[in-house]
């Protein structure tokens, strides 16, 4: 992944990386997912915004499957079956 520099020597991880990251493995992971919910608070450009706008059309249409909600699933299923 790459990280930006901002400041004085702080490096930040940019979206599209994280975007990046998810289509390569074929999975946001929670850890993935929560990245983006705090790089989503700050300021990011147009790159960013379109790269998390494919990635939620990927994990919609099955494209990139998104950990949090596999194990939702699990979780509620075990519920079920006791």
């Amino acid at each position: 992944m790459t990280l930006r520099r901002i400041g004085q020597g702080s490096l930040m991880l940019l979206i599209r990386d994280v975007v990046r990251e998810a289509f390569a493995v074929g999975c946001l992971s929670i850890e993935a997912e929560e990245q983006l919910r705090e790089l989503l608070k700050t300021k990011y450009d147009a790159k960013d915004f379109r790269a998390f706008m494919l990635l939620q059309h990927a994990v919609a249409s099955g494209i990139v499957r998104q950990e949090s909600r596999e194990k939702a699933q699990r979780e509620c299923s075990l519920a079920a079956a006791s």
